[in-house]
């Protein structure tokens, strides 16, 4: 049932004054940053922050350049800045906007005289960054830090630069969102699945010779070269790398993807780690090598194809219409791109609910990664389901 118009009218007031809220909380912070859940209007607000400046005149003369500097990590993500002042009648910003990728930061910086520095995805922050940082904040200019995935490690190298040169100030997750009915709610499926023990995984070595093996031997023998990491040739990094490779190209979980979409009624986009994994998955796929990507995206939101495969996130800021189910290969133990993957399905109407599906081998690190990565959702909405049986998928 197609939610009332009440319904879409009353989440989009509350949403305006929540980002009004915001707005007045960072008005009068020369260095702040706010983490807001993704669909809440990020972009919007920073746009809505540079023309508050403008209309009340704070700004030098601008006869030494553009006073406004946003910086993101690709292209794709500042190609939303510009789509986002049309939409909302803010065009006549763009005049006053430089826009670079966080490559070309600090050249850009020292180019400059910019008066506000916006940090989209500041999470993504580098040590290489902060000469520049340190330069601007230096001469009183200001930073306004966007995020919907803060860094989790205060301590960390990302979370050290956003603390010092956008301390977030705003802090509003993906379920005060759901409360509020900014965000429709959501429900997670955790499918725990044994390792395969039959002797049918084919690995090429990289001398091009083949062997046997089966994904429990397979991971027994990594496991076992890091418990001797001492030992081992190999820096226990590299070791535990390639643990995680080989967990995430054993073919069992592909088996069940394929299996766990075509149960499903409705269309359902799955996140890969790889594209040979993705073309194995689906029909129509989404990634960097794939012409046609665009094209099955736009036939992915008209409904005119029910199932998408892509590997990692799409580009931030992507909406994709009455997408309902999800289904995540890999998690990565990183809650940042689980957030990202999930945000994908959080869309909807406030009055409707997404379900998205994670894939995990029992018995193995991956339970760790999928335990990090959801923790910073509800867990009375994550629920687990024992995946056995499932090798009977296997095509002999």
């Amino acid at each position: 049932m197609p939610p009332s118009s009440e319904t879409i009218r009353g989440a989009a007031a509350r949403k305006q004054a929540l980002q009004e809220q915001v707005l007045a909380t960072i008005q009068d912070r020369r260095l702040a940053g706010i983490a807001l859940t993704m669909g809440l209007g990020k972009t919007l607000i920073g746009l809505r922050d540079m023309d508050r400046l403008l209309a009340v005149g704070k700004l030098p003369d601008q006869a030494a350049g553009k006073p406004f500097l946003v910086a993101a990590p690709t292209q794709a993500i500042l190609d939303a800045w510009p789509q986002e002042a049309r939409k909302f009648g803010l065009a006549h910003l763009l005049d006053h906007i430089t826009f670079t990728t966080y490559r070309s930061l600090s050249k850009v910086l020292a180019a400059g005289t910019y008066q506000k520095l916006y940090l989209d995805e500041c999470h993504a922050l580098k040590d290489s960054h902060e000469p520049g940082l340190k330069a601007h904040a230096a001469k009183k200019r200001s930073i306004l830090g966007l995020t919907g995935t803060p860094p989790a490690q205060a301590h960390s190298e990302k979370g050290r630069l956003v603390a010092t040169y956008c301390p977030i100030v705003v802090d509003y997750t993906t379920d005060e969102a759901v409360l509020a009915g900014l965000l429709n709610d959501y429900r997670l499926v955790v499918h725990r699945m044994p390792l395969r023990t039959e002797r049918d995984y084919v690995l090429t070595t990289k001398a091009g010779s083949q062997f046997t093996t089966s994904e429990r031997e397979n991971y027994a023998y990594w496991s076992k070269r890091l418990a001797n990491a001492a030992q081992d040739p190999l820096p226990v990094e590299t070791l535990r790398i390639l643990r995680m490779q080989a967990l995430m190209n054993y073919p069992g979980k592909g088996h069940y993807m394929r299996w766990l979409a075509s149960q499903q009624t409705e269309k359902v986009l799955l996140f890969t780690c790889n594209q040979q994994q993705a073309e194995a998955q689906a029909t129509h796929t989404y990634h960097s090598k794939n012409k046609h990507s665009q094209a099955n995206l736009d036939k992915f939101n008209a409904g005119d194809i029910q199932r998408l495969a892509c590997v990692a996130q799409l580009s931030e800021g992507i909406s994709i219409p009455n997408l309902r189910v999800g289904i995540i290969w890999h998690a990565f133990g990183n809650e940042r791109k689980a957030a990202q993957r999930i945000g994908r399905l959080l869309r909807l109407n406030p009055d409707q609910t997404a379900t998205v599906h994670l894939l995990a081998y029992q018995d193995t690190v991956d339970e760790q990664w999928v335990t990090q990565a959801l923790d910073a959702f509800d867990p009375a909405k994550i629920s687990y389901v024992d995946a056995t049986g499932y090798d009977l998928l296997v095509a002999p």
